[in-house]
């Protein structure tokens, strides 16, 4: 039930194509790429070309955070590059369901991010547009930040809503995932967990399975 997907913001870049297969070969069930602009957030990273050049280097699905202005303008660049999951921000697009529609038509799932302050109820219109919620549990822009349980309440109420609604949307939640809070991810309700400083700190099979073994455990555990 619990799928992680190592962020390679914390990976080595001068050797990213290694980096992506270290996380195939520690178990990982996605590879998370998150791409800045330096204009939503306050960071810059990389775009559809670097994720083209990694796509030969792994079978594992491209879990594509796009933290950027008006991502619908690059949908079909990012499809083609080859990202099997392309998420967006509501905080980012002003006709956030045409976007996710045209995700959907150039063939990858689509998914939508909201950031610490912003409510559950703002993207509740969206979701049967989505194969994925993305639920940050930091600020969008830096890796290594610390976890906010303070949204813990939004991942239950989050889960709550997909499954009183029988939504088959993947539950994701990204910032600050370590051994200890991928438990607590995952007891509110999430059930993809993002890491990056805590799966490539050190071996990168090792963290992988501490973590999945944390959500696992958090999964047997009530809120």
């Amino acid at each position: 039930m619990i799928k992680i997907a190592p962020s390679i913001l914390a990976a080595d870049f001068s050797r990213l194509g290694e980096e992506v297969k270290r996380a195939e070969r520690g178990g990982a069930d996605y590879v998370h790429i998150d791409v800045m602009d330096g204009l939503f957030v306050p960071n810059i990273t990389l775009g559809p070309l670097v994720i083209a050049a990694l796509r030969p280097h792994t079978d594992l699905p491209f879990d594509v955070h796009l933290m950027i202005q008006r991502p619908g303008r690059y949908v079909k660049e990012f499809a083609e590059a080859g990202a099997n999951i392309m998420t967006i921000h509501l905080e980012a697009e002003e006709e956030p369901a045409e976007t996710l529609a045209a995700i959907r038509d150039h063939g990858s799932r689509p998914g939508l991010a909201i950031k610490p302050n912003t409510t559950l109820e703002a993207a509740k219109s969206l979701l049967r547009d989505l194969d994925l919620l993305l639920v940050m549990t930091v600020e969008p822009g830096f890796g290594g930040q610390a976890f906010m349980s303070e949204v813990l309440p939004k991942v239950e109420e989050a889960r709550e809503f997909l499954d009183e609604e029988g939504l088959p949307i993947e539950l994701e939640v990204d910032g600050g995932i370590d051994v200890v809070t991928a438990g607590m991810a995952a007891r509110a309700g999430a059930r993809v967990i993002v890491a990056g400083t805590g799966v490539y700190d050190g071996r990168v099979g090792s963290n992988i399975a501490k973590i999945r073994k944390s959500a696992e455990d958090g999964l047997e555990s009530p809120p």
